[in-house]
This record gives structure tokens, sequence and C-alpha cells, in this order.
């Protein structure tokens, strides 16, 4: 059995420590020489690049919700091939070809697969957020603000 020593955990605190103080400098360094130019707009909420105008119960487009559902894919697809890769070695290791080969394959189709799955969703157009995405944002902000004044408009002629 062997003895439980604190001194083995040494190298963690390190790196928590050193994680830890370099968060810490940063936030430090850009407060001491960023700028500090204070504006409406950059003070601002920014919430997944549409202008925040409106209350929260608007409706948002389907591309905010594509995106995230494809971040997710391809951030499940990084979880699966770690562990691949360290069993593919042990495979490797274990001298027959036959597991190695038939597990690279399997790989590879997976891969195939998410890549078509990409190719799809671009040709589509969900990473495109141009001009186009802005200007409709924007249209639509101005719509919500005569609607609002219109509204207003005739509250007060009808007070």
């Amino acid at each position: 059995m062997s003895e439980y020593n604190v001194f083995d955990y040494v190298p963690i605190a390190i790196m928590f420590l050193v994680a830890a103080g370099f968060g810490a400098s940063q936030l430090l360094v850009t407060q001491l020489i960023g700028p500090r130019k204070r504006t409406a707009i950059k003070l601002m909420p920014y919430e997944c690049g549409k202008d925040p105008i409106g209350t929260a119960r608007d409706r948002f487009s389907i591309k905010f919700y594509t995106v995230a559902v494809i971040f997710l894919l391809f951030d499940i697809e990084v979880l699966f091939m770690v562990p691949f890769a360290v069993s593919f070695k042990y495979l490797i290791s274990q001298g027959k070809a036959v597991f190695g080969a038939v597990a690279f394959i399997e790989i590879l189709v997976f891969v195939a697969t998410l890549i078509v799955g990409y190719i799809y969703v671009w040709k589509k157009g969900t990473f495109d957020w141009g001009l186009q995405a802005r200007a409709e944002a924007r249209t639509e902000a101005k719509a919500m603000a005569n609607a609002r004044r219109q509204e207003a408009s005739n509250l007060q002629k009808a007070a």
C-alpha cells in the first residue's frame, strides 16, 4: 500500500496558483494601461451579435439556436475524439493490426459524417453573419422604435 504524501499535490497547487495569477494579472494590466473612453455604445450590453433593443420577449432569428446546437455537436465530437486517440494507441500497441484498422476506419467514418454535416450547414448559410444580418437587425430595431412611438402617441391622444 502506498503512503499518502501531501507534497505529491504541490505541482497541482502551483498550476492553480499560476492560472489564477495569470488571470488576475491580465485584469490588472488592462485596468492600468487600457483606454478609458466610455461611450454609450461601449456601455451597452452585448447579446450574441444582436443590438439589445426591445424587450427580452422578442423573437430571435433561428440562426442563434442553430449555431449553438452546431457548437455543442462539435464540442461533443472533441469529447469522443480524445478518448479514441488514447484507446487507439492502446489497440496499436497490442500488436494485432485488425483492431487498429477497424478502429481507424470507424473514426474516419465519424469524422466524414461530421464534415458532411459541417458542409451542409455552411451551404445553408448558418455561418453567414455579414452585413446583411446587421442591416436586418437595424431595420427591425427602427421598425420597433417607430411602432413604440406610434403607440405612445396613440395613448397620448386617447388620454
